[in-house]
């Protein structure tokens, strides 16, 4: 008779003990929902610093193609002007 309460107690304990690890523990729920969060925000960052690196590469390319995109920046950065031309600004 006592052989028979004490499997089930066993049991109902070693099944609480797993709950308390899935609940609390080392990769518990909680921690894997917040590292979730986490990795969602990480590949939006990502992804912001992929388009920025596109965007300057493409830059690169640019500046290292042609002479239209420094002269372009020189005149909307630096302000400066061929010889013989006058420089109008509109002040908004």
């Amino acid at each position: 008779m006592r052989s028979r309460f004490v499997v089930p107690v066993v049991l109902a304990i070693l099944l609480a003990l797993l709950q308390f690890q899935l609940w609390t523990g080392r990769g518990s729920v909680p921690e894997t929902s917040a590292l979730e969060r986490k990795l969602a925000v990480q590949k939006e960052a990502n992804a912001k610093a992929q388009a920025a690196n596109e965007r300057l590469a493409s830059e690169v390319k640019d500046l290292q193609e042609g002479m239209e995109m420094v002269e372009e920046r020189a005149r909307q950065e630096l302000g400066m002007v061929k010889p013989n031309e006058v420089l109008v600004q509109i002040a908004k």
